[in-house]
């Protein structure tokens, strides 16, 4: 169960870009929540916050086992930052979820301070929380776009 969470059903496997991998796949899931059950806004940083602590508990074991400090093949973290930059969306347009991938993508790059500091945490929190913030900086960004109408 803990490498299926942390791998988030084998997106971490992938052979290239395994964190762009998850990313999509998160997108595709919220997507699809959107438009089955109209989850948008805040709906997806309470999705967010149901998947921390087993994001936290699940890439902290999977790192502990492989010897590794953050390996690759978690992604569990990109998931839940991915939903965090969605909470920033207006209008559920394809340009915001669009921009809201991109985003996050760029942002977990990037590593922007507080992210770099964050993911010095140990164990799974470190994993998690510098995406986090890429999300949350993701989500700020989108969200003063789509005040100023941008898309």
């Amino acid at each position: 169960m803990t490498r299926l969470l942390a791998t988030w059903f084998g997106c971490g496997l992938a052979p290239w870009a395994p964190g762009t991998v998850a990313s999509a796949a998160a997108l595709a899931l919220a997507y699809l929540l959107h438009r089955t059950m109209g989850l948008s806004g805040t709906d997806f940083l309470w999705l967010a916050l149901v998947f921390l602590a087993p994001a936290v508990w699940s890439a902290g074991r999977l790192e502990a086992s492989s010897g590794r400090k953050d390996p690759s093949i978690v992604v569990i973290d990109e998931v839940v930052g991915q939903w965090v930059a969605l909470v920033g969306v207006a209008g559920h347009n394809w340009l915001g979820w669009v921009g809201a991938f991109l985003l996050f993508r760029l942002f977990d790059i990037w590593k922007a301070p507080p992210a770099r500091q964050l993911e010095r945490l140990r164990g799974g929190a470190g994993i998690v929380a510098d995406d986090i913030i890429a999300g949350a900086y993701a989500a700020l960004a989108l969200h003063g776009a789509g005040r100023l109408g941008l898309y």
